[in-house]
């Protein structure tokens, strides 16, 4: 028994002023007051995807992963008791707060927070963005994926993998620790890295358009907010850039990433480092920032490349040929 996908995430922040202004102005999030002290913002049909709570904090205070329903919550929360850790029915006001029919409070081996629910709610409304994007890819996906900085790595990835029976994608260890984890066919909803200590790494939100994670690039440039710049995965083949959040952490703005068959999926090492090319990580040491360097201008150097993801409604077949690709058709490759 797993969760179906990540459905929505808390956020600690020092004031909402910021957000206020960040989650629609550079995501495109639809804002929606909730008190003087909270703020809510929508991404799709559902009611509410991420929550900011002026706390005085600066991370992501709990994650919501969705179950499919009443009895598959059920039986996440015996696995996770036989497994010798707590788990706590939520009260009726915690789930009419986070406007799901039911939920379930525990915590991984850090200590963060891990709110299992079923039954979200959805707006009787249209999603309306805060700037001019198409929307989001979610769905059955998820919101999309959280990366989290690990100081001890292991017992978490036990934790994940064999507790709350999260699928491992593919993991590697240059140029830092890392393990990428599967709920549905989006190629990971969760990941850790080693570091030194227990902090929230970054959210990812994927765009149906891919102009629309451009136009974003413009606007963190602008407001000088990059913290990764603009390149392309080499697990997800996603291409992204990343901004700084008003809490601390980063949030990757996304468009392109491959799906998954999670019933026959491998997972495996990724000798060819985070990215195919670009990522340039302007919060990693000098050596980290030019062992990750050296690494996508050996990608490069080595012809490594991935096909385009797209969506149906997003893209045109252009005319023309290429000689490579004949080459490669003609000799069943």
């Amino acid at each position: 028994m797993r969760p179906a996908a990540l459905g929505y995430l808390i956020v600690s922040a020092k004031s909402l002023e910021d957000w206020g202004a960040f989650g629609p102005g550079q995501l495109g999030l639809q804002r929606i007051d909730k008190s003087a002290s909270t703020l809510a913002f929508r991404m799709d049909d559902r009611s509410q995807r991420l929550v900011v709570h002026a706390d005085g904090g600066s991370t992501i205070s709990a994650y919501g992963w969705e179950m499919a329903d009443a009895a598959a919550l059920d039986a996440i929360c015996a696995q996770i008791e036989a497994a010798g850790f707590k788990a706590t029915r939520g009260s009726r006001a915690l789930a009419d707060e986070r406007h799901v029919r039911d939920l379930v409070v525990t915590h991984d081996p850090s200590g963060g927070r891990i709110e299992l629910f079923h039954g979200p709610e959805v707006a009787s409304d249209a999603f309306a963005p805060g700037r001019n994007i198409a929307g989001f890819r979610t769905g059955a996906l998820g919101l999309g994926h959280v990366v989290a900085y690990a100081a001890d790595i292991d017992p978490m990835i036990a934790y994940y993998r064999d507790v709350l029976g999260f699928g491992v994608s593919d993991f590697y260890d240059k140029p830092f620790k890392a393990c990428f984890f599967h709920l549905n066919p989006r190629h990971h909803s969760f990941a850790l890295i080693q570091h030194d200590k227990n902090m929230v790494h970054h959210l990812m939100m994927e765009y149906f358009a891919f102009d629309d994670m451009g136009h974003g690039w413009d606007i963190a440039q602008a407001e000088s907010r990059v913290a990764v710049t603009m390149g392309r995965h080499a697990g997800d083949d996603m291409t992204s850039f990343y901004t700084w959040t008003p809490s601390g952490f980063m949030v990757e703005s996304g468009w392109g990433g491959k799906c998954i068959d999670p019933a026959t999926w491998t997972p495996s090492e990724r000798s060819v480092g985070p990215s195919i090319w670009g990522h340039d990580r302007l919060w990693l040491p000098q050596d980290k920032r030019k062992e990750a360097l050296e690494m996508v201008l050996r990608n490069g150097s080595n012809g490594l490349r991935r096909p385009v993801q797209v969506i149906e409604g997003n893209y045109e077949l252009m005319p023309g040929v290429c000689p490579w690709w004949d080459g490669a058709i003609r000799a069943g490759k």
